[in-house]
Formats: structure tokens, sequence, C-alpha cells
């Protein structure tokens, strides 16, 4: 459980699958658990790297205080408190939501039973992979049209969103969908990366509390175990991760995520063909 909630920490953040990841780590560990209840603790376990980002980035996502509301409502009275500014990002990123949601709910549980395998994690590594070095190279004579989360209009919110229904096909990766979304649509590097984080909170808490409702809210004492020490290590990964992410793209491009996507990819498929 150390191991998944360390894997999920690394790889919910980098556009490289969390989802995928644990897939295959499970393929070679066989957590001795039902299978519902895994199919739940791979989605619930990343609340704990969600939060990493509400603690990380909880000035920038908070819509209420007086203390540098740089857009208040109104200048006194409650309003004052207000983020206006805050606010409208959260619109745009509920907008963004509205795309995966629909599909999620409609078509979860046939998507799992489709798509939640070791050939299609692999699959979606690879071409995903190829798709980051490609827009990457394009992007190299491009000026990016959006700087920053301000300049995020509705339509490009919506936009993002209906690359993040790909998402939903393991080894895809939610980040990096909506990474790969936001930088062909002219989303510069840091902004796409600041707005998939922040993309994360409402969906996955979504995606979690689904989750638990489907599988019921009674849990052993092993099962709440488990939960709380995945979510726990996520957390703490997380929150170095994320930090290393943000310097990192400041001062390098995505590529090396596709290269390392190509390379795991090709490497699952091998490992199966030999040993499966």
């Amino acid at each position: 459980v150390i191991l998944l909630g360390i894997v999920e920490g690394i790889t919910e953040w980098l556009p490289i699958s969390s989802t995928g990841h644990l897939i295959l780590l499970e393929e070679l560990l066989h957590l001795k658990q039902n299978q519902a209840f895994l199919d739940m603790f791979y989605v619930v376990i990343q609340l704990g790297a969600i939060l990493a980002v509400v603690i990380l980035f909880w000035n920038q996502i908070c819509p209420f205080g007086k203390k540098d509301n740089k857009e208040p409502l109104a200048k006194t009275g409650a309003g004052a408190y207000i983020k206006w500014d805050i606010f409208k990002l959260w619109f745009h990123i509920l907008v963004s939501c509205v795309p995966a949601a629909i599909v999620g709910v409609l078509f979860d549980e046939q998507l799992e039973a489709l798509f939640y395998n070791y050939q299609t994690v692999a699959i979606m590594l690879i071409l995903f992979g190829v798709a980051f070095i490609v827009i990457e190279n394009w992007n190299k004579t491009r000026t990016p049209k959006v700087e920053t989360l301000n300049d995020i209009t509705y339509k490009t919110a919506f936009l993002i969103g209906m690359f993040q229904v790909l998402s939903i096909i393991p080894g895809t990766s939610r980040s990096g969908a909506t990474i790969i979304g936001a930088l062909l649509i002219g989303v510069s590097r840091v902004a796409a990366a600041e707005f998939t984080f922040f993309l994360a909170v409402p969906v996955m808490f979504g995606l979690s509390a689904l989750k638990m409702i489907k599988f019921g809210l009674s849990f052993t004492s092993a099962e709440f175990a488990i939960l709380i020490i995945g979510c726990v290590v996520a957390y703490l990964v997380s929150i170095v991760v994320i930090k290393f992410l943000m310097s990192y793209i400041k001062k390098h491009d995505f590529k090396i995520f596709g290269w390392y996507r190509i390379v795991l990819g090709v490497i699952v498929l091998a490992y199966f063909a030999l040993f499966a």
C-alpha cells in the first residue's frame, strides 16, 4: 500500500497516467482484497494527492478573504471578502468538468470492463507519449495565446474539458490529456499545468464520492487502514512532485515524459507477452 501511495503521488501530477501505473503495479503485486474494493481504492487514493494541491495553492483557489484580494466583489461590506477573480476561475473549472462528468456517470462501469487491463494501459501510454513529442515540436515555433489562468475563457475551459474525457481510458493520464489539449489550443505550459492541478480537485472529489457510494460506506478495519495509509503517502509524495513539476516546466518542455511513456509502454507489452 505504501508503494502504491508513492506511485500515485508521483504519477498523478506528471503526465504519465496514475491509474495506468496503479493497474500495472497491481498486476505485479496482487493485493489480497476483493476487486470491488480495489476498483474503488485506485480512485479514492487520489484524494491524498488532491489534498496536496489544496494545501499548496490555497491562496490561489480559496475565493474568500480580504487579504490579497485583487478583484473584490465590493469595496466595503461582505463583498470585500469575496475574491471575484477566483470565483471566475472556479466557474471556468466547473465548465471543464461537465464533459467528463457526463461520460463518467453514464458509462463508468462499461469503461472499466472494457479498458482496465495492461494492454490498454500500454497502448495509451505509447500513443500519448508520441502525441507529447509531436505537439511539443510543433509548439517550438508558436507563441501561446493564453499566458495565465486569467486569460482562459469559457470556450477554452470547455475545450480542455473535452480533452479530459479521453483520460477515462486508463493509461491516457488525466493531466496528460488536459495538458495536451491546452497546448494544442494555445495555452502556455505553466497555465496548462496550473489549470490541470485545479481541475483535478472537483473531478477527483466527484469520482471518489461516486466510487465510494457504489462500493458502500461500510469498510472493514483492514480496508479503512489501506485507504488512509495510501492517501497519506500519496499526499506527502505529491507535495514534493508538484513543486518539482512547476519548477521544471518553467525551463523545459514535456517531451521527456513523452519518451518515458513510450519506453514504459513497450516494456509492459514485452513483459506480459513473455511472462503472462
